[in-house]
């Protein structure tokens, strides 16, 4: 499963960092997920190999304008390139106003129907073409939530002893039961895939958390998760300065999270303007992955724009592209 970062700023963009913009795949697939599409996010994509037009599904976490501002350019561009599919949109009612709005004030015709899906109606698994999306409520100063991602289509794989056991003869029956298929035996016995095959892996689950300020309102959702994706605008000092108003989360609160539910892997995103890598004019970067690591022994990436990561089907999370230079 690969994540490539679009936008990892809070609020506003920096010099090195867009706001908020997740893609989410799988490999040997040129169809991809976004989570979040904040302003300038096309612009990020003209420098990726991912194309509007395999664009399945947008789930917006929460309605403010560092996460959804990009939205409609994105889609009128896709437009423009010729796009017929018909695209998904998960997120809450407000986003869809918003939408509606944009297209109506600026005379925005898409020639592709977008299905909207309230998150708050969200069932508890909605089936894409790659992965079964559900959705948990946060806590936030608007109606935020996060995502659970599951892959689909695990291939499955034969259990050679079982068939073997079974007299059931190698060739075309072993195939059908591979797909998935029930076979009816010469001698009349039944031979059900389910009780021949395995999946070849086990299905990766990635969560992607909105704005929030109880990363525990997650609890669910990371039972089983293989990774974790978490805003972490501010340090610790930081955020009991400037109080609860905001409703964020510090990376020492994340990380703490994370490691109660002992979670193999941990990606925090999100960061306040306010710091910069090495240090700048700013905080320094450095002091939340310094902050979470007191807290975190699993494995632990700050997200920087353009980062690629590769969650193996192992569990392994592995950093494959350029680090922020």
């Amino acid at each position: 499963m690969q994540l490539i970062f679009l936008g990892t700023s809070s609020g506003a963009p920096t010099r090195y960092r867009n706001v908020s913009g997740l893609a989410l795949s799988l490999p040997g697939r040129k169809d991809w997920v976004l989570i979040d599409c904040g302003e300038g996010t096309q612009h990020r994509l003209l420098q990726l190999p991912l194309s509007p037009l395999r664009l399945r599904a947008i789930c917006i976490t929460h309605v403010h304008g560092d996460h959804c501002y990009g939205l409609p350019g994105l889609l009128a561009s896709a437009a423009l390139n010729g796009r017929v599919e018909p695209l998904t949109l998960i997120g809450p009612a407000p986003i869809h106003a918003y939408l509606q709005a944009v297209m109506a004030t600026t005379e925005l015709q898409l020639e592709f129907p977008v299905r909207f899906v309230d998150v708050a109606q969200l069932p508890d698994a909605f089936e894409l073409d790659d992965f079964e999306v559900s959705a948990w409520p946060l806590s936030h100063r608007v109606p935020s939530f996060g995502f659970r991602f599951v892959e689909r289509r695990v291939p499955l794989r034969l259990q050679i002893d079982r068939l073997e056991r079974d007299g059931i003869p190698r060739g075309p029956i072993w195939g059908a039961l591979q797909r998935g298929e029930t076979v009816v035996l010469t001698d009349g016995r039944e031979a059900r895939s389910v009780d021949y095959t395995e999946p070849a892996w086990r299905a990766r689950r990635v969560v992607v958390g909105g704005d929030n300020d109880r990363p525990g309102l997650l609890a669910a959702a990371c039972q089983d998760a293989d990774l974790l994706v978490h805003e972490a605008t501010y340090d610790a000092e930081t955020l009991a300065r400037i109080g609860p108003e905001p409703m964020h989360s510090s990376a020492e609160a994340v990380a703490a999270f994370a490691a109660s539910q002992a979670l193999p892997n941990l990606i925090l995103t999100h960061f306040s303007p306010r710091y910069q890598h090495g240090g700048g004019r700013g905080l320094p970067l450095e002091c939340l992955e310094r902050e979470a690591r007191e807290s975190y022994g699993g494995t632990l990436y700050l997200a920087a724009d353009f980062d690629r990561f590769e969650l193996g089907r192992d569990g392994r999370l592995q950093r494959t592209g350029p680090p922020y230079d």
